[in-house]
């Protein structure tokens, strides 16, 4: 009888309705990326490595693979990663430990682990959903103390300070800053108060990042730089005074896809992390308001699912999942239109990173 249960609720998931405006806005979303690191890598990897392609025929590959991993995982109940929420938070710990023990050091941080000789993986982005799967299990678990202070906030957030100490050891500020913003938005809609978040971010939040910012040099340069860029126009401002100069000459229309200037070695690596200035400058206005709503999209949907998911579980996986999304594209734009001091945020779906499987398939 317990069998035939079973197999009743797994094949009533498989024969859940497919979101296809989900779908079709991930895939508009992915193309638009792809042939955005098409334009923007070119003139880097051909003097790179002779071959103007060889940035874009990698995003085309990591694409296909996770359409590829996204068909395949879809039909895996979530309820399943429920199980498994406590492995979620070790394995956590075992990946970021083993970037401090065995990973490769760049720019002084220490944040990537050579697989091979072109492949290196960040398992800092890999935690971001290990984490979404381990606070929605604990959040579940804990629901009936989570309007407590002390057994709701405090003893839920305390599993995080390991996870964070981890990352600021490589140092990671901004995958710290995101996982924290993650894991306040799923405790929130979890059921924990709003105000004791503004207490705990008064009290000890903005003064700790204050301190963070304070000790590191390169933190305290990029806030004064951020006052100021123009100040220091030819080193630590040249970045983001080059995207200002590509989102400035976009105007309305742009420029015309691949017809950028700012790209060609004027933005250190274009098709990482700014690749929104170089966006900016080739279809104007208009095509990043395009983009930006396929953004707001995707996060209505994301919220919607989470509101309609038949259990707590799904509910803080979805919104989990939405937030990291959100996050990352509003600190990403307001790094690359100087509205917030420069910090490494890829942006999902666009920025040239082999974990773009990562986000096609959740």
């Amino acid at each position: 009888m317990a069998k035939k249960k079973k197999e009743k609720n797994f094949s009533s998931f498989l024969n859940n309705p497919i979101d296809f405006t989900l779908i079709i806005t991930i895939l508009l979303l992915l193309g638009i990326g792809i042939v955005m690191v098409l334009s923007a890598s070119s003139p880097s990897a051909l003097s790179e490595s002779g071959n103007s392609y060889s940035y874009f025929s990698k995003q085309l590959l990591f694409g296909i693979l996770g359409i590829i991993a996204m068909a395949i995982i879809s039909k895996i109940d979530y309820r399943f990663y429920q199980k498994f929420y406590k492995h979620s938070w070790w394995l956590s710990i075992i990946l970021l430990g083993a970037v401090l023990a065995i990973g490769d050091t760049r720019n002084g941080a220490k944040r990537w682990i050579a697989v091979t000789e072109t492949l290196s993986v960040q398992p800092s982005e890999m935690v971001k959903f290990l984490i979404i799967v381990f606070y929605a299990g604990l959040l579940v678990k804990n629901r009936d103390t989570l309007s407590l202070y002390g057994k709701g906030l405090i003893k839920n957030i305390v599993y995080l300070a390991p996870i964070i100490g981890l990352l600021l050891l490589q140092p990671h500020l901004s995958a710290s800053i995101v996982i924290i913003g993650i894991v306040c938005i799923m405790m929130i809609v979890a059921g924990c108060k709003f105000k004791h978040f503004i207490l705990t971010a008064l009290g000890v939040g903005i003064p700790g990042l204050a301190i963070l910012i304070a000790i590191e040099p390169y933190r305290l340069q990029r806030f004064v730089t951020f006052l100021n860029p123009w100040a220091d126009a030819t080193d630590t401002g040249w970045q983001v005074i080059q995207s200002l100069y590509a989102i400035g000459s976009g105007g309305l229309f742009g420029v015309g896809l691949g017809n950028s200037k700012q790209k060609y070695l004027y933005i250190p690596e274009p098709h990482n992390d700014f690749i929104f200035s170089i966006l900016s400058e080739e279809i104007g206005f208009i095509g990043c308001a395009i983009v930006l709503i396929l953004f707001a999209i995707f996060i209505w949907r994301g919220v919607l699912i989470a509101m309609r998911a038949p259990d707590m579980f799904g509910s803080l996986v979805a919104i989990g999942i939405t937030s990291l999304v959100a996050i990352q594209v509003i600190i990403n734009v307001a790094v690359v239109t100087s509205s917030m001091p420069a910090t490494g945020m890829p942006l999902p779906f666009f920025s040239y990173r082999w974990y773009s499987i990562i986000y096609i398939t959740v």
